[in-house]
């Protein structure tokens, strides 16, 4: 290979990154027609045909067919998504837009989430065509907009509206898994082999209206503040599912810590845990609020919203369990949703992800974990297609990696790109 710095997938990383696709949740943004536009030329260089789908205009998703399409293996969905979380420039050492290289590591918004997977991707299927190497599994590539406001305009749109293109896909990989962390000094690879559910709630309290010289006992503002202190600290016990549990037996494998306590385990991750710790509770976060309309009036109304966030197989009763937490005073109820999930840590498609890492770090570890966030595998699942979190990346155990997700200053090193190549080109070869 070329070297870090020259090579294909840092240059085309780079040129992402430089196309702004900043959502905004609201319209208000670039949308990814651009970046669309770009990968498209990308695969038809090599000839491989794409289709651009806009589910509004600018907002664009882009399905190519790769591999063998007259195999009888299922069909393979290998994803990335081409938005980003928006970026404020006085915050960053570097233009978050710019794409520059400082110190090894390629900085900008994107470069983890998740246009670092997005080059892994066309960097491989790219060298591979050129070459004639061609997987013998149908492969549909899919790079969708809107990931980061739920994929209302991006994945579920084209489960709702085409799924005619991700016809005969069984099975998908995709973003936040198969980075590595370290555990008692050894690297251990992560695939998510789950999310969480989202449950954004919106909390509403009333009160009687006054003038704000006189007493107020029956204050909207004063209720829901003291539901959101409940809510913001309450303290969910921890419930770990089969992902988590497999992955505290990996722990107590490395460490010798035969502990039973999920966050005396966790603790072994170092500043990992803020990411893994949400994978074993259920979370609430209280992030906006609406009250009032002047000064010496107290409103008769004041409204919050929460992030809530609950594991797999909670999602029945999270709703009435933050009622009981925010108590009686103020309603809880579910404003935007989405499912859990969790898929077994088994099967051909694990045991090929496994392998392409060991073939290329001998020494590696790897164990599942359900993510704290979401992504596009939400989607998938509706029609009925598993999902793993597989963007192969080997990190430097100082790096606080979990961190730069939608984090200032949001950067990849040159060599963790090569190596993702390195282990897609393998893993494609065991598939």
């Amino acid at each position: 290979m070329a070297a870090a710095s020259e090579s294909e997938v840092v240059q085309i990383c780079r040129d992402l990154i430089r196309i702004d696709t900043s959502n905004f949740g609201d319209d208000s943004g670039p949308g990814e027609r651009k970046a669309a536009e770009h990968v498209a030329t990308l695969l038809d260089e090599v000839g491989i045909e794409s289709e651009l789908v806009e589910s509004a205009p600018g907002r664009t998703s882009l399905v190519a067919r790769w591999g063998n399409q007259d195999s009888p293996k299922p069909g393979l969905l290998i994803h990335g998504h081409l938005d980003v979380v928006p970026a404020q420039a006085a915050d960053w050492q570097v233009d978050p837009f710019a794409g520059e290289i400082v110190d090894d590591y390629l900085f900008g918004r994107g470069a983890v989430d998740m246009k670092d997977f997005d080059a892994i991707v066309l960097s491989v299927v790219r060298e591979r065509q050129r070459a004639g190497r061609i997987p013998d599994r149908p492969i549909t590539l899919v790079f969708t907009a809107d990931e980061e406001a739920g994929g209302v305009m991006g994945a579920h749109w084209l489960v709702d509206h085409r799924p005619d293109l991700l016809e005969g896909c069984t099975e998908a990989i995709g973003e936040v898994g198969g980075f590595s962390t370290e555990v008692a000094g050894q690297r251990l690879y992560l695939i998510e082999t789950g999310e969480k559910g989202i449950s954004w709630l919106r909390v509403t309290a009333q009160g009687t209206a006054g003038h704000g010289s006189m007493a107020a006992p029956d204050n909207a503002l004063v209720h829901l503040s003291r539901a959101l202190v409940a809510i913001g600290e309450h303290q969910w016990p921890a419930a770990p599912g089969p992902s988590m549990e497999q992955l505290f037996a990996k722990v107590r494998e490395l460490t010798g810590d035969e502990s039973t306590d999920p966050d005396a385990l966790l603790k072994h991750f170092g500043p990992a845990v803020r990411m893994l710790g949400a994978g074993v509770r259920n979370s609430t976060n209280p992030t906006m609020l609406q009250a009032g309309y002047k000064h010496n009036v107290v409103p008769g109304e004041a409204v919050a919203f929460v992030d809530g966030r609950y594991l797999p197989g909670h999602g029945d009763t999270f709703v009435a369990d933050v009622q009981k937490v925010a108590g009686k005073r103020v309603t809880v109820e579910s404003h935007i949703s989405d499912i859990a999930l969790e898929y077994p840590f088994t099967g051909d498609l694990v045991d090929a992800m496994t392998l392409a890492l060991h073939r290329h770090d001998p020494d590696a570890h790897v164990a599942p974990f359900v993510m704290s966030g979401g992504t596009d595998a939400k989607s998938w699942s509706q029609l009925g297609i598993t999902s793993y979190g597989f963007a192969p990346l080997r990190l430097p155990g100082d790096l606080d990696f979990t961190a730069l997700f939608h984090g200032v200053d949001e950067r990849v090193p040159l060599d963790a790109l090569e190596f993702g190549c390195q282990v897609l080109d393998e893993f494609l070869d065991l598939v």
